[in-house]
């Protein structure tokens, strides 16, 4: 298993590779702004740092968190109206 460096600039290419996720899947959480890139000569350039920070279970924890806030919110909007 390749280890992620947090320093290094890591091309389209090789985040497909380490995430296992297809051309598609990466413009799209680039158009979410899931993860973050920059674009150098028309080619996005991913930092280590923002993979790993997409990959951290700390990331999933606070979807799930943002997740039941809206899930309350919405069942609250349900039984008032």
């Amino acid at each position: 298993m390749t280890q992620i460096e947090p320093n290094a600039v890591y091309t389209t290419e090789e985040v497909q590779e380490l995430l296992k996720i297809s051309n598609s899947t990466i413009k799209r959480l680039l158009k979410r702004g899931i993860i973050k890139a920059h674009k150098l000569g028309g080619q996005y350039r991913f930092l280590g740092k923002e993979i790993l920070r997409v990959v951290s279970p700390d990331l999933e924890q606070e979807a799930e968190q943002v997740y039941a806030k809206i899930k309350a919110k919405t069942k609250e909007k349900l039984e008032n109206w």
